[in-house]
């Protein structure tokens, strides 16, 4: 995988196995490193997860090697191919705008950030029995593959379903051994492993809350927004600026104001996420449209349109969503009717407004929190837009009665993968 690394390499000595890296002899942030990796955080990251993952990659080498040949490598490579890095970015922008520029320590958490990442895709393609992800086999399929095994069913698949636990797993480990060998200030420890741990488990309750969801059938709207609030708002942005904000060591005012910020264009992210699972073009969401409703994932959009029509005496749409959510053969007539329904009980533009008026109370915390006409705060702002989204799409026209819902914010980073 080319993970070895040369003693000379920009990060080499913070991962080198000789070096305490709780040892006070660190020689402290640097205001220029910092600005250099202004300039490039996805790849001051990259270097530092290539630095990080070498580490780990060999030291799985000396328990196995077919171990670190068939998993360890894998995961370090999921990892390394990433998506937009936005926890990462969320949490380097929250520490400068906050005053801070601890490099070392910023992008080493980033690292840890981006292996809990893997750890919830890599266990997600395999609840949701996904069989692609960044366009490659999902690592279920591919770990059945490398043994020459059939990946979809019988002794493969379930090998395959195993062994991605694992894999999840391992990089769960690793990504705890990343937050625990980074070198803070007691102080700041403290404050960071409190948010690591917080966030650990809220994202493992978000994801049991939406499996049970789906097997139990419909939520109601409040169920819907927390499941969305743990799943997505809290993992996504939220913690992400608070470790950002404890890394900075940021006043409580502060890191409050960061954190609602967060918590209210996380959880627009998972209503316009909900939005594009109803209504995405393919071309824009990468995965065919009506994803979520033949899955039947207990979504707010779901949730909203089921109340406005009890609320209303409408008998026919509750029929509608009972026989079509969760058909995995769902075809695009049945789907196109679960639209109209979504669309005639006022659930979408209903979800389309919530989502707009996240965004804005989104921003003014942020204001309340950094100066976001300062460079720091600036990008943070594009970030959090980013992830809240714009203006909701166009109300139908003439001609087209259920458009391809998509995404209109002007050009900023792309947001985090697939509701995670």
């Amino acid at each position: 995988m080319g993970l070895s690394l040369p003693a000379d390499h920009a990060f080499a000595a913070s991962v080198h196995p000789d070096v305490d890296r709780t040892a006070s002899a660190d020689p402290g942030p640097s205001a220029e490193e910092a600005r250099a990796v202004d300039h490039d955080v996805p790849g001051g990251l990259q270097r530092m997860a290539e630095a990080v993952l070498a580490e780990r990659v060999a030291e799985a080498a000396e328990h196995d090697p077919v171990f670190a040949d068939e998993v360890a490598r894998r995961v370090a490579d999921f990892t390394l191919r990433g998506g937009k890095r936005m926890r990462s970015r969320l949490l380097w922008w929250a520490m400068r705008a906050c005053g801070a520029a601890d490099t070392a320590a910023a992008l080493r958490l980033g690292v840890g950030l981006e292996l809990i990442q893997t750890c919830a895709l890599i266990q997600d393609d395999v609840m949701d029995r996904s069989p692609t992800r960044r366009g490659r086999p999902a690592v279920h399929i591919a770990l059945a593959e490398r043994l020459g095994l059939p990946a979809g069913s019988g002794p493969g698949g379930a090998f395959g379903a195993s062994a991605a636990v694992l894999a999840g797993d391992l990089a769960l480990v690793w990504a705890d051994d990343t937050v625990a060998e980074t070198c803070l200030p007691p102080s700041r420890r403290r404050r960071i492993t409190a948010v690591w741990r917080a966030m650990r488990g809220e994202m493992i309750a978000g994801q049991y809350l939406d499996l049970r969801g789906q097997a139990v059938g419909a939520a109601s709207a409040t169920t819907a927004l927390r499941t969305a609030r743990l799943k997505s708002a809290l993992y996504t942005v939220e913690r992400p600026l608070a470790l950002g904000a404890a890394l900075a060591g940021a006043d409580r005012r502060t890191t409050d104001e960061l954190r609602a910020a967060g918590r209210y264009a996380g959880t627009a992210f998972q209503l316009r996420d909900d939005l594009l699972g109803a209504f995405g073009d393919p071309a824009v969401t990468g995965k065919p449209s009506g994803d979520d409703i033949r899955d039947g994932k207990p979504t707010y959009l779901l949730a909203v349109a089921r109340a406005r029509a009890d609320a209303a005496g409408d008998r026919r749409a509750p029929a509608v969503l009972d026989r079509a959510v969760g058909d995995p053969g769902l075809g695009d007539d049945d789907l196109a009717e679960v639209r109209s329904v979504l669309e005639a009980t006022g659930a979408r533009a209903h979800v389309e407004d919530r989502a707009r008026r996240l965004g804005e109370r989104a921003a003014h915390h942020l204001a309340r929190a950094v100066d976001v006409e300062a460079h720091a705060g600036g990008r943070l702002l594009d970030l959090l837009a980013a992830v809240a989204g714009s203006r909701a799409a166009p109300p139908p026209g003439p001609g087209s009665a259920h458009p391809p819902y998509r995404e209109t914010a002007a050009p900023a980073p792309a947001v985090a993968e697939g509701g995670r």
